[in-house]
């Protein structure tokens, strides 16, 4: 599957566009977490953190992992790096170009 730069850019932009998930993004740039341990950071219900957790997954910027009970999210670092890879060789060319 080839990877589509404005789609992966929509995404983001979803992702971060909306303050509480990027709130969420900023907590889990210190590690992975557990819901119960990023909505106490937050100041966020469980299940709004949940239902953001939700859309940063859609959006393939977090992944989860289940540990017993618990899910862990952590950011999607190799999907992150390769946007911005993909957006500094796009403005690379851009800037060679004019």
């Amino acid at each position: 599957m080839e990877f589509d730069l404005c789609e992966a850019v929509q995404n983001f932009g979803k992702g971060v566009g909306n303050q509480n998930r990027y709130l969420i993004l900023d907590e889990l740039l210190k590690g992975s977490r557990t819901v119960t341990q990023i909505s106490e950071k937050v100041n966020l219900s469980q299940p709004a953190t949940s239902q953001h957790l939700r859309v940063l997954k859609t959006c393939q910027l977090v992944h989860d992992e289940k540990k017993g009970k618990e899910v862990i999210y952590s950011l999607n670092v190799p999907y992150l790096m390769q946007i911005f890879k993909e957006l500094t060789v796009a403005l690379q060319a851009l800037k060679s170009s004019e």
